[in-house]
C-alpha cells in the first residue's frame, strides 16, 4: 500500500513550509475503533489518494514512537481525533491531542482539526459528564495534576470545534 507520496506532485503554493507529508493524521483509541470505524475511514481515504497517517501503518518496528508521532502530527494538514468511549483513558491519545492543538494554534500552515465523536456525546468530551472526566482524573497519579489540567483543556477546546457526531449503530 502506498501512503507516502512525493509532496511536490500535489497542489499548493510551492512554498517549502506549506508542504505536508500527510494530509490527514488520525488519532484514535485502537481498542475502540481501530478495526471498525477507523479502519474503514482510513482505507476509504487511501483509496481516494489521500495521504493518511495511522500509526500501525506508518511507524516501523524499532522506530521511536513518540518522536515519529510528533513529526507526523507537525507534518500533517488535517487532524482527525476520533473521540470514542475510551479515548481519554489513553495517555498517548491525550499527548497527540495536546500536540495537535499546539500545532493548530500556530495556524501558520493552514492546519485544521475535524473532531469525530464516535459513540460519545460532545458533552462527554467537554467534561460535562463523568465519562472523560473520570478517565482523565485517573491519569493524575502517574502524570501529575499539571499534565492532566493541560489534557483537560485540550479535550474541552477541541470538543468545541464543530465536527461529526456518529453514534454506533451496532
Amino acid at each position: 500500500m502506498m501512503r507516502k507520496r512525493d509532496s511536490s506532485s500535489g497542489g499548493g503554493d510551492g512554498g517549502e513550509t506549506s508542504r505536508a507529508e500527510f494530509e490527514v493524521f488520525l488519532s484514535f483509541r485502537g481498542s475502540d475503533t481501530g478495526l471498525t470505524f477507523t479502519d474503514c475511514l482510513y482505507h476509504s481515504m487511501v483509496r481516494a489518494w489521500i495521504r493518511v497517517f495511522r500509526d500501525a501503518e506508518e511507524i516501523r518496528i524499532g522506530e521511536e514512537i513518540g518522536g515519529e508521532l510528533l513529526r507526523a502530527i507537525s507534518s500533517s494538514k488535517i487532524y482527525m481525533p476520533i473521540f470514542s468511549r475510551n479515548y481519554a483513558s489513553s495517555a498517548w491519545c491525550l499527548r497527540e491531542l495536546a500536540y495537535m492543538l499546539e500545532c493548530w494554534r500556530n495556524r501558520t500552515n493552514d492546519k485544521m482539526i475535524i473532531p469525530i465523536f464516535y459513540d460519545v456525546d460532545p458533552d462527554d468530551v467537554k467534561l460535562k459528564t463523568g465519562l472523560y472526566f473520570e478517565a482523565l482524573e485517573k491519569h493524575g497519579d502517574k502524570f501529575g495534576c499539571d499534565q492532566v489540567q493541560c489534557w483537560k483543556k485540550a479535550v474541552i477546546e477541541v470538543a468545541r470545534i464543530k465536527g461529526w457526531h456518529l453514534k454506533d449503530q451496532g
